[in-house]
């Protein structure tokens, strides 16, 4: 499992559907898993249990999903609150963080009113909050720290590849076949 830690709009969850599709795996975004469960969006839930009940759930599916997925799996920004999401993360998989600056991420979500994270006076600011909380979480996780800047999502894909290989965990890409394996 190779799972990918950052602040909400850190591109988790379009990096990984791409790594998975070049790994030739599954690929799982723990947030829609939850709202699958749950038969609504985060957002309602949240609204109606409360932060600490949501946290609860994401904890189970956490535990789950790093369990028995077998592939790339995004989690949802505050999945690192919890030490056992980071212990289950850290000891049963490659974790690799995409770290985005506050400013990065604002700039790309400036206008996407879809995020509750953002629907506040000074979203930018709500950003810097999180990420001076969770930047030491997403670390304590993380085997791999890669600087999202302004690459694009290939070049991304093509960085975590690179850290994956050079740590021993991949084959070299079988040209012949045009498949890159994880090395089990």
């Amino acid at each position: 499992m190779i799972g990918l830690v950052g602040l909400p709009g850190s591109g988790k969850s379009t990096v990984g559907r791409q790594l998975a599709r070049r790994l030739g795996v599954p690929f799982a975004d723990s947030d829609q898993v939850i709202e699958q469960r749950l038969g609504c969006s985060i957002r309602e839930f949240f609204e109606r249990e409360g932060e600490e009940r949501f946290r609860d759930i994401e904890a189970m599916v956490i535990d789950d999903l790093t369990r028995n997925h077998p592939g790339v799996l995004a989690t949802g920004g505050g999945a690192v609150l919890r030490a056992e999401n980071r212990s289950h993360l850290r000891s049963r998989g490659q974790v690799v963080y995409l770290r985005s600056t506050p400013e990065e991420v604002f700039r790309r979500l400036r206008h996407d009113v879809n995020r509750p994270l953002l629907q506040v006076k000074d979203p930018l600011g709500r950003l810097r909050d999180l990420f001076a909380v969770r930047d030491p979480l997403y670390r304590e996780s993380a085997h791999f720290v890669i600087e999202t800047g302004r690459p694009s999502v290939a070049t991304l894909v093509n960085m975590i590849m690179m850290q994956l290989e050079l740590a021993g965990l991949m084959q070299k890409p079988d040209v012949s076949q045009g498949l890159t394996r994880p090395v089990s």
